[in-house]
């Protein structure tokens, strides 16, 4: 009978090529939106999200507008609970949203090595320490602009030589570019001498981030500059709020996907039933039982909508691995990096939809009046 389905669909080729593609872009959208939700949600619950705190100028946002002395990691390190501070200096050549935004960490190569996890896929750390103009690139960053070990890269006020390349298994870190602190304070046009942007805190295993965050505030509140503290994953998403809202609402649009393929794959169904009901009442007469009729028709709306739906979840997957895509805003990105979890959602989703959409057609051919049918013109 998989046979007969095939000849069916096969019949009818401009009809099944045009749901096929159309199935084929909504779960393209589906899975590109589920990205960027992905993305999101490792930005903000990932494994340091909530045992690292960010230290920020109080009532500051874009990171060109933060300035905090860089002598307060001395202070913050008496704080109990505190492991280890990191002063960072960002620079970002855009702070509003941008799918091609550059942000320059700046910190001491030291630090980066060991509390980053980063790895390096060309190039060494002992070049990336020996200069100070030198520069550690994402693999995002560097496939997007075409760099690679031994270029120079300009970009605003900034110009680094690229000492490596570096992976990650946080996939928002392919996005960056890690210099030293001095290069990023001391680059003229900057005026950033003795300060950072923000600090980065590494808690004890058995800190209380909270306790941690009032207490490093109260401290520093007597200094030159107030500060707001917060765990770092609650920062990354204060500082993407209006991206957050959006990707919100997109949400709804990977939905709005879900449902045209529904609608699409039941009506081209529905079409094909109805073109054909004398030949679901000869199918009846000579024998075949409604079950077995009804089963036809899901496994006919099952292959269109598995066809379409697992050519668009491949070809999402195979696009935003290899575009390397990202957004961001204030000098955080968030990757579109796609997961396995992604891929099984797309087909998981597609054959779903495809039964659904199977129904009410399969339904309607299995109880076809056999008498009336075949007298139908």
């Amino acid at each position: 009978m998989l046979t007969y389905v095939l000849k069916t669909l096969w019949r009818h080729r401009a009809r099944t090529l045009l749901t096929v593609t159309g199935a084929a872009v909504a779960m393209f959208v589906f899975c590109c939106v589920g990205s960027v939700q992905e993305g999101l949600e490792r930005l903000t619950t990932g494994s340091d999200a909530n045992r690292s705190l960010i230290v920020f100028q109080e009532n500051r946002f874009c990171p060109t507008s933060s300035r905090l002395p860089e002598d307060y990691a001395r202070k913050i390190l008496k704080v109990d609970g505190v492991r280890d501070v990191m002063p960072i200096q960002v620079w970002t050549n855009n702070c509003r949203a941008s799918l091609d935004i550059v942000v320059f960490n700046g910190a001491d190569p030291k630090q980066i090595q060991a509390s980053r996890p980063v790895k390096l896929v060309a190039g060494s750390w002992s070049d990336f320490e020996s200069r100070r103009d030198a520069a550690i690139v994402g693999r995002n960053v560097a496939q997007r602009r075409g760099l690679g070990v031994g270029d120079q890269f300009s970009i605003g006020e900034i110009s680094v030589q690229v000492a490596g390349v570096f992976s990650s298994t946080v996939p928002s870190e392919e996005n960056l570019i890690y210099t030293s602190l001095q290069f990023l304070q001391y680059t003229r046009g900057l005026d950033n001498a003795g300060l950072v942007t923000q600090h980065e805190v590494m808690l004890d295993e058995n800190a209380e981030p909270d306790r941690v965050a009032a207490e490093i505030d109260q401290v520093l509140r007597a200094g030159s500059v107030a500060t707001t503290t917060r765990r770092k994953g609650a920062f990354q998403a204060s500082t993407l709020s209006d991206l957050v809202d959006l990707i919100g609402f997109a949400h709804w649009l990977g939905y709005a996907c879900v449902g045209l393929v529904l609608s699409l794959v039941a009506t081209t169904t529905v079409m094909s039933v109805q073109d054909r009901i004398k030949e679901y009442a000869v199918l009846q007469t000579i024998g075949v039982r409604p079950l077995r009729a009804m089963r036809l028709v899901l496994t006919e709306s099952t292959i269109l909508c598995l066809i379409g739906g697992a050519s668009g979840t491949l070809l999402a997957v195979t696009a935003l691995a290899v575009g390397g895509y990202s957004i961001g805003a204030e000098g955080a990105t968030i990757a579109f990096r796609p997961s396995l979890g992604l891929l099984w959602s797309g087909l998981i989703v597609s054959l779903g939809v495809g039964v659904a959409a199977g129904i009410a057609p399969a339904i309607q051919a299995a109880t076809v009046p056999i008498v009336r049918a075949l007298r139908q013109e």
